[in-house]
């Protein structure tokens, strides 16, 4: 307690409540658990057609090649000249996980072939292409 010169009353020293803000972190933080998922996804890509399907494991990796030939790593930009780094970063743990290509339908075989032949350069073992069910 503070004694008020004036007065010579005991004053209270003025409290920080943080209740509201825990709530507003509480809510900005759930936001962002729903919203993680759906950023991930936002490249569109025209996957081409298939029976089979892949079972990922828990890490997954994704080459995503786009119509307009934009490559991505894990939904973030990478150039060609380092996507090889990019992925030996990533599987530097001894992770054995397949490294799946995502490309549109409308980019060229040989584009895509050049692709899984840095990927294998760069140690990966398992090369997974990506379509979508008929």
């Amino acid at each position: 307690m503070l004694r008020n010169r004036r007065s010579g009353k005991r004053a209270h020293a003025p409290e920080i409540t943080l209740v509201p803000l825990i709530d507003t972190f509480t809510v900005l933080l759930l936001i962002f658990i729903v919203a993680a998922p759906m950023v991930q996804n936002n490249i569109r890509v025209d996957l081409p057609q298939g029976k089979t399907r892949e079972t990922g494991s828990s890490q997954e990796y994704i080459v995503t090649l786009s119509k307009d030939k934009t490559l991505y790593f894990n939904s973030y930009p990478v150039k060609r000249s380092e996507l090889a780094k990019t992925v030996q970063k990533a599987l530097a743990d001894g992770d054995n996980a397949p490294v799946f290509i995502r490309a549109d339908e409308s980019v060229s075989y040989g584009n895509v072939i050049e692709i899984v032949d840095e990927l294998k350069q760069a140690g990966v073992l398992q090369v997974a292409m990506s379509t979508r069910p008929k």
